[in-house]
């Protein structure tokens, strides 16, 4: 079985490979630029006043070939033991854990994910039985108007998002999946209908208001459905572009609205993968943001006990630090690998008392899988 699964992971990067590396003439479709090979920006040219060495620093690092010793035996046994607990607490639905997340297409999407990152597609691989019931389970969720939701919870774009960037990538190793097609494009239309005028979402399918957190998860799901081949209208990835510019402070990281506020180091990991998914490199934004990251993001082993939206800031930020690359790469993700490993617990979970086991534990295996590569999202 495990050889049948490194031939599989073999011909997910394969695909993926193939997927990066297409041309929007070559599948038709237009709005988000492709993320591999030369960068082609939104915005090619910095601010008059942006740093270009830095600038020119971060799209050179975009393009770099991975760093070397990224795995370590503690890294390995870590995400075995978090991937068996995470199967452990799959529902019988597809679902995973239980309480107030528990019936939660959001958390059911990101724990299918975290078994795609380790090589699994629904019914191949190790854990493929484990992402086939969650698909079902998320496509169970699939209404008319597109919003992919369970059941009613609050903030139900969050779900969404998250629901959607996981359809975005089953289906884009599987384009002959008319089921998931037809909720993808569904989803997808849902989301461009609920941009507000600033460019941005928040947590109903309205488009009334909008926050950098919601924001950036309609961005990566837009992001993998056109990776994947799905129309998506140029004129709403400008709009969240020029909405994420608005909420970035004059220190570099990001506010949680457009109105006057404070930087928090999760916001500005949002903020900066924002901009990297819209296919902008070469920007003096990304360079703030990068630099706020560094400066303000937790050390240590303090966990989500003593740090607000932990796993969420942490799993922006390993995607900001993976496509900046270079020596922000080299620089950020030892720490953050040793740092999740040390907060492990017996069982193989990671522990979140707001959002759930279940959601830390797949937010963990993704930041720690990154260096794998196999989901398309994550394809330089």
């Amino acid at each position: 079985m495990r050889d049948t699964n490194r031939l599989l992971q073999v011909e997910l990067c394969a695909i993926a490979a193939t997927l990066a590396l297409a041309s929007p003439a070559a599948i038709g479709v237009q709005g988000i630029p492709e993320v591999a090979g030369p960068p082609v920006p939104v915005t090619t040219t910095a601010p008059p006043e942006a740093p270009e060495a830095a600038v020119a620093a971060v799209a050179a690092g975009a393009e770099n070939a991975p760093e070397e010793a990224e795995s370590t035996p503690q890294l390995v046994s870590s995400v075995s033991r978090g991937l068996e607990y995470l199967k452990s607490i799959q529902n019988e639905d597809g679902s995973f854990g239980r309480g107030r997340y528990g019936r939660h297409v959001g958390i059911a999407a990101l724990a299918a994910l975290a078994f795609m990152a380790d090589g699994n597609t629904p019914g191949r691989g190790i854990y493929g039985e484990q992402v086939e019931k969650a698909l079902g389970f998320v496509l169970s969720g699939a209404t008319e108007s597109g919003l992919l939701a369970a059941e009613a919870t609050h903030a139900p774009m969050y779900g969404h998002g998250f629901a959607t960037l996981f359809l975005g990538e089953v289906y884009g190793m599987n384009s002959e999946d008319s089921r998931v097609r037809d909720a993808l494009v569904r989803a997808i239309n849902l989301i461009a209908n609920s941009q507000n005028e600033e460019g941005g979402w928040r947590y109903n399918p309205v488009p009334y208001e909008a926050d950098v957190s919601v924001t950036i998860c309609q961005v990566m799901a837009l992001r993998s459905a056109r990776n994947a081949g799905i129309k998506v209208p140029k004129e709403t990835i400008d709009a969240a572009v020029r909405y994420v510019r608005l909420c970035q402070n004059d220190d570099g990281g990001f506010r949680y609205m457009s109105l006057p506020g404070s930087s928090a180091w999760p916001r500005a990991a949002a903020g900066v993968a924002t901009l990297f998914y819209a296919g902008i490199y070469h920007d003096d934004g990304i360079v703030r943001g990068l630099e706020y990251l560094q400066r303000s993001a937790p050390s240590g082993t303090s966990g989500p006990g003593t740090q607000a939206h932990y796993f969420y800031g942490h799993y922006y930020s390993v995607q900001a630090m993976y496509l900046a690359g270079g020596n922000y790469w080299k620089s950020w993700w030892p720490r953050v690998r040793d740092e999740l490993i040390s907060i492990q617990d017996a069982a193989g979970a990671w522990k979140d008392h707001q959002a759930g086991d279940a959601y830390a534990t797949a937010m963990a295996l993704i930041v720690l899988q990154m260096p794998k590569r196999y989901l398309p999202i994550f394809q330089r």
